[in-house]
């Protein structure tokens, strides 16, 4: 028993057709397929690499940022202890002022009173001398 040509026939379309299919419509399909899939993962390691970047460049900068807030700090401390040490001198300096002004006014005072109390025993004395006069009646 001979098949049937018709068998024989479908077979050799069959087969015709799954060359023409595979040459035609898969190779091609499977070339763009695995096309997109290289581009999909060049497009990921690019996008991987960026992210990465960005990590580096924030860490960079959280630490440029850092430094520089050290920096103003320690300007800032530099400066209060440049501030203070001037409101030091500042003080130191006043009060030498006063010191020297309450002693130049303490030698005046006390010049002041040597003179006033040479001027009242003067005239004290000169009183004296009047009073005994009078109660006396005679000159001394």
């Amino acid at each position: 028993m001979l098949p049937n040509l018709s068998v024989i026939f479908v077979v050799i379309a069959v087969v015709l057709l799954a060359i023409v299919l595979d040459r035609v419509l898969f190779r091609p399909l499977l070339r763009v397929m695995h096309q997109r899939e290289s581009a999909i993962k060049s497009a990921m390691e690019a996008a991987e690499s960026a992210a990465a970047n960005a990590r580096a460049a924030a860490a960079e900068f959280d630490g440029n940022v850092a430094a520089a807030r050290a920096d103003l700090y320690k300007q800032m401390d530099e400066r209060r202890l440049a501030a203070e040490d001037y409101r030091k001198g500042l003080v130191a300096q006043t009060k030498a002022d006063v010191d020297a002004q309450l002693a130049h006014a303490k030698a005046e005072l006390e010049a002041q009173t040597a003179k006033a109390r040479a001027a009242l025993e003067a005239e004290a004395e000169e009183l004296g001398k009047d009073i005994a006069t009078k109660v006396l009646g005679r000159p001394s």
